[in-house]
């Protein structure tokens, strides 16, 4: 996690609308609502990709996507790489409603944005407040609150809901996530998604800026990084799990990927702790 601000409320509570609470995370946990949050949730990736579960769908999440989620509305959502930076943002007040309802923001939708720059420039804008002032941030970030919801609307306003990717994208990706541990050839691949070859890794490539055997061995370190911090394993051990064919390759895979070793990378985790 990156910083996670939950402001004391106090009389903030008489605003129309205020701030519940905000935050960063890098690679955002896998989060499960049965009965759903409280508030309404505006979220936002600008990095790596993750899948939104709701109404027993599945929705491929990547970089430039931004997520509005009424209260009481149950989901589910994880990661499907090491890295997914999530920005998120909780609003309340009596108020709330209404302006949600004048902003087209009543239902849950996922929208797919050319860039995030202002909402980015208007959720750094509320940190600092909150950062700046223990006695009055709150106020002043509420106040900016505004400006953030304002800006996100007419970021979704700008692109069409996408509620759904293409259902090859999302059974590809489901179906590396379940069968990493053993061999993944871009034919069955393609034949579990009844896509090409061609059209596959456009899909990939358009979407998530990676192939599709990339993705798989991202995927693979992302769980070997896992059983690096968690378990006693050895690399042989690691390697066989995750689906490598020998030690060698996975330590080669691995520095490809995360710069140094996977001995390094323990060691370095375990300094830390």
């Amino acid at each position: 996690m990156i910083f996670c601000d939950y402001p004391i409320i106090g009389s903030e509570k008489d605003l129309p609308v205020y701030l519940i609470n905000m935050g960063l995370q890098q690679c955002q946990d896998h989060v499960i609502r049965k009965n759903g949050y409280p508030c309404p949730q505006i979220l936002f990736c600008t990095k790596g990709s993750g899948t939104l579960l709701y109404e027993d769908k599945k929705y491929l999440i990547p970089a430039n996507t931004a997520l509005f989620l009424p209260a009481d509305f149950p989901h589910e959502y994880y990661p499907n790489e090491d890295v997914w930076n999530i920005h998120w943002i909780v609003p309340a007040g009596e108020a709330l409603p209404q302006l949600l309802g004048n902003l087209s923001m009543e239902e849950p939708g996922i929208f797919h944005l050319q860039e995030t720059t202002r909402l980015e420039y208007w959720f750094r804008s509320m940190h600092d407040a909150l950062r700046s002032d223990s006695l009055l941030g709150n106020y002043r970030a509420s106040g900016l609150l505004y400006n953030f919801l304002v800006e996100f609307n007419l970021c979704i306003s700008q692109k069409e809901s996408c509620n759904t990717y293409h259902p090859a994208l999302v059974k590809a990706i489901d179906y590396i996530n379940n069968h990493y541990p053993s061999s993944i050839t871009m034919e069955k691949l393609c034949n579990y998604c009844g896509v090409s070859k061609q059209h596959l890794c456009l899909l990939f490539r358009t979407l998530l800026h990676t192939r599709p055997m990339e993705y798989a061995a991202k995927r693979r370190i992302q769980v070997a990084k896992e059983l690096l911090t968690s378990t006693s394993m050895t690399i042989e051990e690691i390697a066989e799990e995750t689906g490598f064919c020998t030690a060698s390759y996975f330590c080669k895979m691995f520095k490809r990927y995360e710069g140094i070793t996977a001995i390094q990378f323990k060691r370095d985790f375990i300094s830390t702790v």
